[in-house]
């Protein structure tokens, strides 16, 4: 077999694209329509604009890279919320998010189990202090929320402990909104304490459990380092 055959070909900004263009429109339908009216309402716009202006190379140029950038805004906004809806409800399925969250040090595996219900705490680090993500029922996942946090007070004093429940029920924040909860929770740590309380809380260990391969939503958006070839 040649080295042709056997490497594997190199990916491309527009493999990533199409990528994220089937996993959306698999569950947005509309979304071929969308991007279609943005091309036509934008492009064709910028095409009478230019005509009547006498711009006639400008304006449509402009049109064209606006039309394609909208393109790529709603393309990458709906991708992600698509790769949340196909791994909600999955164990797991909150570290995978948590992943692609930018300041955060997480542990890769659970920090907390009910191995009877399945119900998982999952432990990060960032400027807001800890934070335990629980995935289960609220009721139910209280004495295992509360050991996790009697560990964490135990090895880090004077740190903030935040407990966020993943989940669609009531109290807890939906898979899709997770970042965004993130994002509120006000700073109170600098960088290199960040860095100094995970390594502390990295040496309780974690328990070791599979985390579901759903699609990673990094992978299929399209990104400037994608655009540029990179």
């Amino acid at each position: 077999m040649s080295n042709a055959e056997t490497t594997p070909k190199k990916r491309r900004w527009y493999h990533n694209i199409a990528d994220a263009y089937r996993l959306t429109q698999e569950a947005y339908p509309w979304m071929r329509w969308a991007l279609l009216a943005i091309l036509v309402l934008v492009f064709g716009g910028s095409i009478v604009l230019g005509i009547s202006t006498g711009r006639w190379i400008w304006y449509p140029l402009l049109g064209l890279m606006l039309a394609l950038l909208a393109m790529m805004v709603l393309l990458s906004l709906y991708t992600r919320r698509a790769s949340y809806a196909q791994i909600d409800g999955q164990p797991g399925a909150t570290v995978a998010v948590l992943q692609q969250t930018r300041g955060w040090n997480t542990e890769q595996e659970p920090v907390g189990i009910n191995p009877r219900t399945q119900d998982m705490v999952f432990r990060t680090v960032g400027r807001p202090g800890v934070v335990l993500l629980v995935e289960g029922p609220i009721n139910r996942t209280k004495r295992l929320v509360r050991d996790e946090e009697r560990k964490v007070r135990r090895s880090v004093t004077n740190v903030p402990v935040h407990t966020i429940y993943v989940g669609n029920g009531e109290g807890q924040v939906p898979l899709r909104g997770l970042e965004r909860a993130m994002r509120k929770l006000p700073k109170k740590l600098t960088r290199q304490q960040v860095a100094v309380v995970a390594k502390r809380l990295s040496s309780l260990g974690a328990m070791r459990l599979p985390i579901p391969k759903g699609i990673d939503p990094m992978r299929a958006r399209p990104d400037r380092k994608g655009l540029r070839g990179r």
